[in-house]
């Protein structure tokens, strides 16, 4: 086994991880489970690390993956969705969550252009970025087998799933009319 594969799982490992950190983060931010615990600043700028962290795990994945000589992947099949004769709906979901993190990761930095709408509307897509995510590493992850990874991705996707399901929940109440008593009730 080379060097340059054990970079590869390596670090695509570690990215899944950062990623799942960093959606579960940024989940518990906003559906206040935390609450007083820790204040909003800190818990923001560990959010954005986890995230960028995330990105540049990636982007080390990509890069080694661009130059080892086993797939013999050409950077159109790493940076272009369908190219790739390996596995290509396991390699299309990862540069999908590539771009994702790329747009998500980045919004940090032009929230004050684009305003609280939009950031909010780009972060919303980071659900879909953790799904590609798991999908690629399911699908394409060689250690997918072994209890660790079995364990890393089952129990980030109930977290992630489960403070979703949460969110939802309370945004549903939180924007809810109030409901109408019946007439003549009283």
């Amino acid at each position: 086994m080379s060097v340059e594969w054990l970079i590869i799982r390596g670090s695509g490992v570690v990215a899944f991880a950062l990623l799942s950190a960093a959606t579960i983060w940024g989940l518990l931010v906003s559906t206040k489970l935390l609450g007083r615990l820790v204040r909003a600043k800190p818990l923001t700028w560990f959010h954005e690390s986890l995230g960028i962290g995330a990105l540049l795990t990636t982007l080390v994945h990509v890069g080694v993956l661009s130059v080892h000589d086993f797939l013999e992947f050409s950077w159109a099949e790493i940076l272009v969705p369908g190219l790739s004769d390996w596995r290509p709906l396991a390699v299309t979901a990862g540069i999908g969550a590539l771009y994702g993190m790329l747009l998500v990761s980045t919004s940090f930095y032009f929230k004050r252009w684009i305003g609280q709408k939009a950031w909010r509307s780009i972060h919303f897509a980071s659900f879909g970025v953790f799904v590609t995510a798991l999908v690629h590493g399911v699908w394409a992850g060689t250690d997918t087998s072994s209890p660790l990874m079995i364990g890393l991705y089952l129990g980030s996707a109930i977290v992630v799933f489960s403070l979703v399901a949460l969110r939802l929940v309370a945004e549903t109440s939180r924007t809810s009319p109030p409901a109408k008593e019946p007439v003549g009730a009283g």
